[in-house]
């Protein structure tokens, strides 16, 4: 199935998070940038994933930061696939 990622609104202005759930598992991207306010880590789009219904950590997807959120959506649907493979 494949992952339809929403914004979503965040209290910190130019803060910007996408999320998709799917098959029993939750995805989110952030925006990661050193030039305003934010999470301020490497640069790039940031994917992570963890179980829907878990309070676990999250895992961030190998790859990350990605240059595009396109590459970082891809990321997540394959991280998926594995998922859902094993």
């Amino acid at each position: 199935m494949p992952l339809h990622f929403k914004t979503i609104d965040t209290p910190l202005r130019d803060l910007q998070v996408w999320h998709a759930e799917s098959d029993g598992y939750s995805f989110a991207i952030s925006h990661e940038t050193r030039n305003r306010p934010g999470l301020r880590g490497d640069p790039g789009f940031i994917a992570s994933w963890r179980p829907s219904q878990s309070n676990k950590s999250v895992v961030a997807i190998d790859g990350s930061p990605f240059p595009t959120l396109e590459d970082a959506e891809t990321a997540c649907m394959f991280a998926l696939a594995d998922l859902l493979a094993e």
